[in-house]
């Protein structure tokens, strides 16, 4: 049956904790995504369970609600009219939850923005450095070739300018005025300069304050004439001190003069704090963070640990502060041996996900973890996680032990990338070894799958078939109509309802619903005449003149609503099929309750010819 997308935003809505408990609301091509005030208000269960809804995570102080391509745009539009929230962009959304996030979280999505749109160059680099690697050991005399060249000198542009890429990026996120920002970067590899690369060679100094002022080791007034190729912090810090400069005077300088004196002096400004302070100090205090990485990954205890947390850090969103290092370690001309560790770590994910979607019984399970799982195979692993292993939690720890594994092998087998931005089988573009890759990734992901196949046992709640499909048998007939069970399940006498009241159909003729499903859908045409406040009943007329009362479980009416929905109102004319109630059935169980959905002809005995399934 399609989705109806109005229920599907209306139960959505009902779990976020109201509209004061949300911020801002976009969607992409897949998601919903909001940013929440209080998370602690949000029901993320009942979110899983809502029809339609495939996955629920929270990614950098969002709520990110997966849906589907092609449907979550209309569910969108009926949220937005539910709830009164107003349409906002995903910038929107990502300002709004920033400012809910700790320093440190902003700190590191701030890099995270930085870095990840300037990620297509550095793969396309990647992948054309690893074309001329490949003709070279291929064809010995392919070195001396002009094609190698120009592929060479094309392959190792984004890498000798990054900071000019770097800097670009940053000054959109910084908010300030991209060009400027560009001549700041291009300033930090300018030809006059020494490269960066060559500075164990000497390089000249410039003391623009007679012989400067001693502060330790440390001289005021003086720039090293040494290029930043391959440095990155420097170049961010150098760019939110440029934006901040340049956001003062044009709030300061008269209109007049703003638009020469404005650029002009942050330029200035900007280029003497960068050469004299920034650059010298950063670029020392990265070295240091970058040689211990390499080191870290480089050794078997150091990568295995770090393949085992790297899928904390994505709970988190911590992850793209690996941008940083990895840049820096392809900056500086190496080898990025982060690229495996996160390929292990992704790929384990993968492993655990798919054990998921093969070992459960629950349909909805299978039918997020399997395209979950292959989602997880190409490096995007959210979905996985979230919708899926972290949710379970014990596929989360077997994909941990999976992505340790096959990051111990990794770095024994020294596996390294030449680009980054890809993971899972993507990496196969970028990578160093294919075959020793192919085997890492056969650990990790075997041994997350392995575990999980055997290890996981799905809770028998959640192994139970939620039916979802509208029934179609009767439970009573009668001389003016029929009225076919509103909940699927298994029709008992009244005899065997455990209560007495309906046992000795007091007030009609009854039948009893074993269910199977949590739905409760209309068993005829005709009109809601009442709904019980606590939503667990709900009295119906036929347009034949058949009144029938549906009441879900025995003494519920004592969960004053917990775990039931109602999607009508007094007076409203109903189809047959309509839904008409949702209950959670756990949580029936869990306050003692029976779910047995009774069933009464409330007007039987005006009725002829009545007879019932059971």
């Amino acid at each position: 049956m399609a989705l109806d997308y109005r229920k599907c935003a209306e139960e959505i809505f009902s779990h976020l904790g109201g509209k004061d408990n949300i911020a801002s609301a976009a969607h992409c091509a897949t998601r919903l995504r909001l940013a929440i005030v209080d998370n602690s208000k949000v029901d993320v269960k009942a979110l899983e369970n809502t029809d339609g809804v495939q996955g629920v995570f929270s990614s950098n102080g969002q709520l990110q609600i997966i849906i589907g391509t092609g449907t979550v745009n209309k569910v969108y539009e009926e949220f937005l009219d539910v709830s009164g929230v107003s349409a906002g962009t995903k910038d929107d959304v990502k300002a709004a939850a920033a400012a809910n996030m700790p320093w440190w979280k902003r700190l590191v999505k701030t890099l995270g923005d930085v870095f990840v749109p300037i990620l297509p160059a550095i793969v396309a680099a990647g992948l054309m450095m690893g074309l001329v690697e490949a003709l070279g050991n291929a064809i010995p005399t392919f070195h001396d070739s002009a094609w190698f060249g120009f592929l060479d000198m094309a392959a190792n542009t984004a890498f000798a300018f990054l900071p000019v890429l770097v800097a670009i990026s940053a000054t959109k996120v910084f908010g300030g005025n991209e060009f400027l920002g560009a001549v700041i970067g291009l300033m930090m590899v300018h030809p006059a300069l020494t490269n960066g690369w060559n500075a164990a060679n000497g390089y000249g100094v410039w003391y623009l304050f007679g012989e400067g002022i001693k502060i330790g080791n440390y001289v005021l007034g003086q720039i090293n004439q040494l290029g930043y190729q391959g440095h990155v912090i420097p170049v961010v810090i150098a760019i939110w001190l440029m934006c901040k400069v340049e956001k003062w005077l044009h709030a300061h300088v008269p209109e007049m003069i703003d638009l020469f004196v404005t650029p002009l002096t942050t330029v200035l400004v900007t280029a003497l704090l960068t050469f004299m302070v920034i650059g010298p100090i950063f670029s020392g205090l990265e070295t240091i963070v970058l040689n211990f990485a390499t080191t870290l990954v480089a050794n078997p205890i150091g990568a295995c640990v770090m393949g085992a947390v790297y899928p904390v850090t994505v709970v988190m969103g911590l992850h793209h502060m690996y941008n940083t290092i990895e840049l820096g370690m392809l900056g500086a001309g190496a080898l990025n041996t982060w690229m495996p560790i996160a390929s292990a770590a992704n790929f384990a994910q993968f492993g655990a996900c798919l054990a998921v979607g093969l070992k459960a019984r629950n349909q909805k399970t299978k039918a997020i973890a399997i395209p979950s799982s292959l989602s997880a195979s190409l490096g995007i692993t959210e979905p996985a996680i979230f919708g899926v292993n972290l949710r379970f939690m014990k596929p989360f720890i077997y994909a941990a032990i999976g992505g340790a594994a096959g990051s111990l092998f990794g770095a024994i087998t020294k596996l390294g990338a030449h680009a980054n931005g890809v993971t899972g089988i993507p990496g196969y573009l970028i990578i160093n070894n294919y075959f020793g890759y192919t085997v890492m990734l056969a650990i990790a992901g075997g041994i997350a799958f392995a575990l999980t196949f055997v290890l996981w046992r799905e809770d028998p709640e959640d192994a139970a078939p939620v039916v979802t499909t509208v029934p179609e048998e009767n439970a009573f007939t009668t001389g003016k109509g029929n009225v076919v069970q509103p909940v699927a399940g298994r029709i008992i006498p009244a005899s065997e309802i455990a209560d007495p009241m309906f046992a000795a159909e007091t007030m009609g003729p009854s039948v009893g619903i074993i269910p199977e499903g949590e739905t409760v859908y209309a068993p005829f045409d005709g009109e809601v005449i009442m709904v019980f406040p606590t939503k667990h009943a709900v009295g119906l007329a036929s347009n034949d003149g058949i009144e029938v009362l549906v009441h879900v479980g025995i003494d519920t009416v004592n969960m004053d609503g917990k775990g039931f929905e109602s999607y009508v109102e007094q007076g409203q004319k109903i189809e047959k099929g309509d839904k008409l109630l949702t209950f959670d059935r756990s949580e029936i169980k869990k306050a003692g309750y029976s779910d047995t959905v009774i069933v009464v002809l409330t007007n039987g005995n005006d009725l002829p010819d009545v007879a019932k399934a059971a």
